[in-house]
């Protein structure tokens, strides 16, 4: 599946490309790719002032300064401009590159905050605001001068910025529904979309794992979220299809098969109520 790389990251953000398992994106560059996307490597956004709206999975946020925005590469992603103002540091990171010295391959996992379950966004109080501002100057300082040690040094400054996230995580505790909007039963279900979405699009599949009728399991989603269960199941097989169909390698047939249509004609009626253009309509429009 196509993903953003480094090197696209650079030319997104118009920076000089790293030669090297990371990207460090300065203040003054700011993004604005608003078809989704998944990309290699991992991300730590600081957003120091201004607002930018972030697509991350099946959820949007009006994120403003100060704020952290963590991604991990299985998440699907876009951000929206919404004025002049914004102020925003990346550290872009590939896993070899952060756990080359490292024991643990699975590091990266314990961290709910990079996978799909929508703690993607956390709103920094002013004693974390100093700390991880002055992490973010540290690596861009360390970048500037090309020192010796200088991706030692680096390294074991996002090591510094996931702990320092994952701690404050811990703190807020039952804060941090609250903040996400999450509600028991809708990260259960979106726990079970996020690992079936792609071979199961009906509503009675998610109803059952969850002991409810589909009826009440519908109207329960929609009286938190706003949006139907199967509202949601068809917006996750939408975004996925919206990825797919930007790798011009794969036919609209073989993405239809991936996303366990029964054949092409189906997924393209599917793809139209959903979107109002074809599958081969979107991909001319991203030409």
């Amino acid at each position: 599946m196509k993903t953003f790389s480094l090197s696209t990251h650079s030319k997104l953000f118009s920076v000089p490309e790293s030669k090297k398992d990371y990207l460090f994106v300065g203040s003054s560059n700011q993004p604005y790719h608003e078809e989704p996307y998944r990309a290699e490597s991992y991300a730590i956004a600081y957003i120091k002032e201004g607002t930018v709206k972030l697509t991350a999975g099946l959820s949007s946020w009006m994120v403003d300064g100060p704020s952290i925005i963590t991604l991990g590469p299985s998440v699907i992603r876009y951000f929206t401009k919404t004025n002049e103002l914004l102020n925003m540091d990346v550290i872009f990171f590939k896993d070899t590159f952060l756990l080359e010295r490292h024991p643990d391959l699975f590091f990266l996992f314990k961290y709910d905050f990079f996978g799909n379950n929508g703690l993607h966004v956390l709103p920094l109080k002013e004693s974390y605001y100093t700390k991880i501002n002055k992490i973010f100057e540290l690596i861009q300082l360390t970048q500037l001068r090309n020192e010796y040690h200088g991706s030692e040094l680096v390294r074991n400054y996002i090591f510094a910025l996931v702990y320092e996230i994952d701690t404050y995580y811990r703190q807020l505790g039952s804060e941090i529904s609250s903040i996400n909007g999450q509600h028991p039963l809708f990260t259960k279900f979106r726990q079970l979309l996020s690992k079936n979405y792609m071979n199961e699009h009906k509503l009675d599949f998610y109803a059952k794992h969850l002991y409810m009728t589909p009826k009440s399991f519908s109207a329960a989603i929609k009286k938190y979220t706003g949006r139907s269960a199967g509202k949601w199941i068809d917006d996750a097989v939408i975004l996925e299809a919206k990825v797919l169909l930007q790798n011009k390698t794969l036919t609209v047939s073989q993405v239809s098969d991936v996303l366990n249509f029964s054949d092409q004609s189906v997924f393209g009626k599917f793809f139209r109520a959903n979107t109002g253009v074809s599958p081969v309509e979107y991909r001319k429009k991203l030409d």
